[in-house]
This record gives structure tokens, C-alpha cells and sequence, in this order.
């Protein structure tokens, strides 16, 4: 997520602080270069014009200038015109209201609507505990309807049984009925989509939403395409009206730019980023913990609240109090930490909220940081019989074969694996003297070397 804007950013504020003392030139030539670097990331100019001329009233003034850390005080500066720029504070959904709460999901075709409804409807039953009933209204693209209701399979999360022939603004007041019956706290209207914006697809958006009176409308917009995105938001808040936005693949997004103009642009507030193909891969916007992520400095309370989500926390303290009190750490504890952290989004995922890990990227990637190594050696492990997974010494040429192949690997990849973990585990023996905490402490730089390929 924005990797070279982030490296730009950090190169151009690293120099800047290793200057030492500062004048109004040096600040005024870091921000042409931060210019330059915002608008190839694709930033609206106007945006990138009103964020630097803020940038440099403040930057220039005697109290930065002649303080003891200038350079770092034009950075705090930027950070916090950066949170400015992104909402300053996060805004959530609208669902403080006598259900059923409509939320309304507009956008263009291939911006990823029908699969960010199932992955909101996920977000609200399981983060939020609502019940949530999602309604296709997709009546043009062929099979639209049954992609929903097999999405809400997977979510299990209720769908609106599809009857032939009627609207969308029928399917709607259906939906609408349905949720007040069956007392469901949330509606999901998933309207149609278009290859480009036309009047028919605004009238039918703009009768939906009269006819559905939603709570939020969320406009749903893919990142990786651009200005084009300012432009799609802005025509759908003049003839039809949203509340909000979502920003798809973030993730697979080098620039980024979109996003950091969608704000200034609309007005409207961000209220998701959709980070990852898989169905879980929704977050909530907060644009403080943006700006960290964008300019270096991590983004540590959303890595704690998705260890808090993922990790199970009886079965680690059961796990460190076992090997505290002399217990062997085996394949089987290993196997449990690695399916922690893909549940954390994997490796990469972990080490991007994490501050300083911007300046590091050149250097993970020559390290050959790979989050299909995990998945391979979870295989590996797999393949091992309960006895061997308790006792690694029982791993001789033949088994070692036999794993391989039950695995798809070579033995080379299996003597990897087990190389590091005996060094792991000599580790825990060292560690096991110095309590919980140093435990912890001198793990974690191990269990990242097993991820090296």
C-alpha cells in the first residue's frame, strides 16, 4: 500500500533530518520534492497545491526553524496536514437508527460492489454482532443475484431469495419487508453496476435510493483507477448522492493517489479500505493511522487490534506457561504460530504497520521474505505423523522422504525447515530461564528467520 509514495517520503524527510540545522531553502526545496512525489502518485494537483502551501506556512516559522529537531518538526508538520487531508478523524457507519439500518452500495462495474456488500456484511456480523440481510438488485449483469447469494453462503450471512422479473426498486421495498418481519438490524442493497456512468444507471440508482430511503449510501470505488475515481465520485454525488466511500484494492494500489484526494475532492468521507482479495480483507478508514503507514510511521494499534482478533489468547498462555515450566517446543507449537499469522494477513501485512519497516523493503525483499513459505512448510508439517510432529529427532532420510513427498517439496525444503526449527528450539531452552517476557522478546526475531527462503 502506497510503497513508492512511502519511499519517496521517507527518503526526502531522512535527509531532511540528517541535516541538523534548517533554513527556509532547505524546507522549501524538501516540499518541491514532496510535490513532485505526490503528484506521481497521482494526487489531484489542486489537492497537492493546498496541502504544500500549508506545509510551508507552518514549516517556515522561526519556532521550527530555530528548534532543536527541525527536521523532524517539518515531518510531525506534515504528518499531521496529511491527517488533515486524509478526514482528520474517522467517521463510522450511520447505524444508530430504528432497524433496519439501508445502506446502499453504489458504482461502476468491476469495482469490486457486489463483493465489498459480502465483505461489509462479514465486517458488521462479525465485528459489530448485526444481523444482516444482503438483497442483490443487480437485475442487468447475468448471474449478479446468485454471485451474492453464494457469497452470503460463505459468510453465513442471509440473502433476499431472487423472484423472477421484478425491479430493483421492487427487489428493494422487498428487502425492506423482509428485514422488518424477520427483525434483522441491517439491509445490504447491492444496486447494478455499468462500464461507464450513463442516465440510465443514475435514474435507476437515484429511484432505488428514493424509494429506499438509505441511511448510507457508499460509493464503492476501485483505487488502481486513478483521477478517474475523483471523477466517478463526484458525478455519482450530484445525481444520486453518497454518504461515503470505499476504496477497493488499496492493496495491489503502487501510487495511491486516489485516495488521497478523494477526501479533499468530495468532501465525503472515506469509511473503508478494501486491503486483499480475501472475504475478511475490509478495514475500518482511519485516517491518523493512514498518514503513519504513508510517511513510515507505522500503524501499531491496528497490528494490536488484529493480533487481539486473531490470536487466540487462552491457547498462547496455555502454550507459554507449558514451555516456561520445561515443556519441549515441538512442531505442533510451531504449526500453531504460523496459522496465527496468516489469520494477521501474513508477513507482509504484519510488517507494513509496523513503524520504520518502510526503509526496509529493498532489503526484506532481497531476503526473499515470502508469505507462500509459510503455507509451504505448514504442508510440511502436515505431512509429519503425530510422533514425528512431538519428537523431531525421528526424522531420518526415510521419513524425511516420505514427507516431501506427501508435501509436494524436496527433502532440501524439509531439512530447511527443520534445521531452523532445532534451532528454535534450542533458543527456547536458553530463554525458558528468563520468564515470560524474555520469552517473547527472543522469539521473535527466530520465528521471523523461518519465513527466509
Amino acid at each position: 500500500m502506497f510503497d513508492t509514495l512511502s519511499n519517496r517520503l521517507s527518503g526526502i524527510f531522512d535527509r531532511l533530518k540528517g541535516r541538523g540545522a534548517l533554513n527556509e531553502a532547505d524546507v522549501t526545496e524538501a516540499l518541491r520534492e514532496v510535490r513532485i512525489a505526490l503528484l506521481e502518485a497521482d494526487v489531484a494537483l489542486s489537492v497537492v497545491k493546498d496541502f504544500t502551501a500549508k506545509v510551508k506556512e507552518r514549516a517556515i516559522g522561526q519556532e521550527v526553524l530555530r528548534s532543536v529537531t527541525p527536521g523532524q518538526q517539518v515531518v510531525k508538520i506534515v504528518h499531521d496536514n496529511l491527517v488533515e487531508l486524509l478526514g482528520t478523524t474517522a467517521e463510522p457507519l450511520n447505524l444508530s437508527v430504528t432497524p433496519p439500518a439501508v445502506i446502499m452500495m453504489l458504482g461502476l462495474q468491476g469495482s469490486g460492489k457486489t463483493t465489498t456488500s459480502a465483505k461489509l456484511a462479514k465486517f458488521l456480523t462479525d465485528k459489530q454482532g448485526k444481523k444482516v440481510l444482503l438483497a442483490s438488485l443487480d437485475v442487468q449483469r447475468p448471474a449478479a443475484q446468485e454471485q451474492l447469494a453464494v457469497l452470503g453462503q460463505q459468510i453465513n450471512v442471509a440473502t433476499l431469495p431472487v423472484v423472477a422479473g421484478q425491479t430493483p426498486v421492487d427487489i428493494a421495498r422487498r428487502a425492506l419487508d423482509v428485514a422488518r418481519i424477520e427483525v434483522f438490524d441491517v439491509v445490504i442493497l447491492d444496486t447494478a453496476g455499468r462500464q461507464a456512468i450513463d442516465e440510465e444507471l443514475m435514474a435507476e440508482a437515484a429511484a432505488v435510493s428514493q424509494a429506499a430511503q438509505p441511511h448510507e449510501s457508499l460509493l464503492v470505488v476501485d483505487a488502481m483507477t486513478g483521477q478517474d475515481a475523483v471523477n466517478i465520485a463526484q458525478q455519482f454525488e450530484q445525481k444520486v448522492g453518497i454518504s461515503g466511500l470505499v476504496l477497493t484494492r488499496i492493496d495491489g494500489d503502487a501510487r495511491g493517489g486516489a485516495a488521497l484526494s478523494m477526501r479533499a475532492v468530495t468532501g465525503k468521507p472515506i469509511k473503508f479500505l478494501g486491503v486483499g482479495e480475501k472475504i475478511d480483507a475490509l478495514e475500518a478508514y482511519h485516517p491518523d493511522r493512514l498518514a503513519g503507514r504513508i510517511l513510515g510511521m507505522g500503524d501499531v494499534v491496528s497490528l494490536v487490534e488484529k493480533a487481539a482478533e486473531n490470536i487466540d489468547r487462552d491457547e498462547a498462555e496455555s502454550m507459554a506457561q507449558r514451555l516456561m515450566s520445561g515443556g519441549r517446543f515441538d512442531f505442533n507449537d510451531l504449526a500453531k504460530q504460523m496459522q496465527q499469522m496468516r489469520r494477521m494477513g501474513g508477513m507482509g501485512s504484519m510488517l507494513n504497520m509496523l513503524p520504520g519497516m518502510s526503509k526496509m523493503r529493498d532489503q526484506l525483499k532481497n531476503a526473499n521474505i515470502d508469505d507462500k513459505i509459510i503455507k509451504r512448510q505448514e504442508a510440511i508439517i502436515q505431512s509429519m505423523t503425530p510422533d514425528e510432529r512431538g519428537n523431531a529427532g525421528l526424522l531420518q532420510a526415510s521419513r524425511k522422504r516420505r514427507i516431501a513427498a506427501g508435501a509436494g517439496v524436496d527433502v532440501a525444503d524439509v531439512n530447511r525447515l527443520l534445521k531452523q526449527f532445532l534451532e528454535m528450539q534450542k533458543v527456547m531452552k536458553q530463554v525458558q530461564k528468563l520468564g515470560q517476557s524474555g520469552f517473547m522478546r527472543s522469539m521473535a526475531p527466530k520465528f521471523g528467520g523461518m519465513l527466509k527462503g
